[in-house]
């Protein structure tokens, strides 16, 4: 990141990802209305501005940081910190701080010019260094292994609530816990993408999605089974299985170093529109998964740059019938120069 070639004395951090992967700052913000903190990156010193909380765990986590405690919120801490330099111009990351808080800076700072900066730190987290793949590897070995528990225990009578929480409770012992909160939808529920667990019982036979994941060392995993209590589908969620499974087969063996992301989802699709549930095919493909759950690049329609190696993406077509139900089957895969690498054991229940 070069702070000189884009004209830049100093750029701010506010991401908890993006500061954790800089610094190995590991608090975690309650929202971007309560921050643990930021850094303040100048072009010969760098700074990890926080407050009392974290002042302890700030030294001992970032040794090659001079961190600053500040007590009368951020904007006080950076005017602390720059007023024995002479910086104009401060760049600063738009989709990660609270207007209030820029405001702020701007009033304790009159003559500093703010420059709103995207996906500067993402840019460098999306090829992922191998150490940061066996972390999340190790992530999805613990979300593979949770799954396999509850698939043992759940039975038709279970409500999407307990399976959730049977869920929670395998991710903190098997890993640091959830990377996002478990989607549990059953039935006429597992239509709904992003549906949230409900009292709702499972009954026999009828799809019961299930998408969860697992931390581990800060990195996330993202996997979705599609199950069927009790006894197998229908001859109609049979089918439509085997359509979703087909079209995540046919987009993961297109991946490959060099390859335009949106045209991986349209492999996908094309599968999907040629048996007759285009529409019902409501998302992109996917998604990359890093220290977030949810980051660059995505298998988009929208998205068109190159995959690089390096890369950890999520491949997860769905087709939702409203009223009725849905299929949806993610894995995740690592992309190399000459194809790609499944993460996951390629473990299904159907």
């Amino acid at each position: 990141m070069s702070l000189s070639r884009r004209g830049l004395d100093g750029f701010l951090v506010t991401s908890q990802y993006n500061r954790f992967y800089l610094s190995g700052f590991s608090a975690k913000d309650m929202g971007i209305e309560e921050s643990a903190g930021a850094l303040l990156v100048l072009r010969k010193e760098h700074y990890l501005l926080t407050d009392g909380r974290f002042a302890v765990q700030a030294a001992d986590e970032c040794p090659g940081w001079s961190v600053v405690v500040y007590k009368k919120g951020l904007a006080q801490g950076i005017k602390s910190v720059i007023a024995d330099f002479s910086i104009k111009f401060l760049g600063y990351e738009p989709r990660f701080i609270a207007c209030e808080i820029l405001d702020n800076i701007r009033k304790a700072l009159p003559g500093l010019e703010l420059i709103p900066l995207k996906g500067i730190v993402e840019r460098m987290r999306e090829k992922k260094q191998p150490w940061e793949v066996e972390r999340i590897k190790k992530a999805v070995s613990a979300a593979e292994k949770v799954i396999d528990e509850v698939w043992r225990s759940i039975r038709p009578g279970h409500t999407e609530k307990e399976i959730a929480f049977m869920i929670l409770k395998g991710l903190y012992e098997e890993a640091e816990g959830p990377s996002f909160s478990p989607i549990v939808a059953s039935g006429p529920n597992s239509a709904l993408p992003h549906a949230e667990p409900t009292n709702r019982k499972i009954k026999k036979g009828e799809p019961l999605i299930i998408d969860m994941g697992a931390i581990y060392k800060g990195y996330c995993s993202d996997m979705t089974r599609t199950l069927f209590p009790g006894k197998g589908p229908d001859e109609l969620f049979a089918k439509i299985y085997r359509i979703v499974a087909r079209a995540k087969q046919k987009a993961q063996a297109a991946i490959k170093a060099g390859i335009v992301a949106k045209e991986v989802d349209a492999i996908a699709r094309k599968e999907i529109e040629k048996s007759g549930y285009g529409k019902e095919f409501v998302h992109s493909l996917g998604h990359g998964v890093g220290l977030a759950v949810h980051e660059p690049p995505a298998l988009s329609f929208r998205n068109r740059k190159k995959l690089r190696s390096g890369n950890v993406v999520t491949v997860e077509p769905g087709i939702y019938i409203a009223g009725k139900g849905g299929v949806r089957l993610e894995d995740m895969v690592l992309v190399t120069e000459s194809g790609s690498i499944c993460l996951n054991s390629n473990k299904w229940y159907y």
